[in-house]
Parts: structure tokens; sequence; C-alpha cells
């Protein structure tokens, strides 16, 4: 299970890493050997860089859900846990200020 994940998301850096000027050095490259049009350059170059972007967020979701897992096991407070507790320390600070 472990490896599937791993390669997932080794994949995911991979072209999520991916920079729109290393993306557009790759495709003028391509245009120059003549491997491809100019249009068919812009098509690979769009689809790229939107595969890429949606990879990038495909990861940075998947890195927040597993972060989410492993704070859950492991018990820490999260923010709202935290937030919750200063909201209810002010309150019994004041309940106890106004029995004085």
């Amino acid at each position: 299970m472990f490896d599937i994940i791993k390669k997932t998301l080794l994949t995911g850096i991979g072209l999520a890493a991916l920079t729109k000027e290393k993306v557009e050095e790759l495709t003028k490259e391509l245009i120059k050997k003549g491997e491809i049009s100019e249009k068919e350059g812009k098509e690979f170059l769009d689809d790229l860089l939107q595969k890429s972007e949606q990879a990038r967020k495909d990861l940075e979701t998947k890195v927040e859900d597993t972060v989410r897992s492993v704070l859950k096991k492991i018990d820490l407070a999260t923010k709202k846990d935290i937030e919750k507790l200063e909201e209810k320390i002010k309150y019994l600070e004041k309940k106890g200020t106004a029995n004085e």
C-alpha cells in the first residue's frame, strides 16, 4: 500500500514540479527540432501547463489529507480545538471577573 502511495506522490511531484518556463523550453525545443508544428506546440504547452497545475493541486490535496490523517492518529489538538479552548477560557475569565 505504501509503495502505491509513494509512487503516486512521486509521479505527482514530478508533474507538479514542471514550471511554466521548463514546459515552454521543452515545447520550443520540440518545435525547433521540427517534431511538432507551432499549432501543436501551443496545444501541447497549454495541455502540459493545465496538467501540471492539476497535478500540483492534487498533490497539495493528498498531502493535506495525509497530514490530517496522521494528526488524527497521533491525537494532537487541531487549530479549531485550541480556538475553542481559548474561547472557553475567555468566557470563564469574564464569568470569574463578574462574580468578584
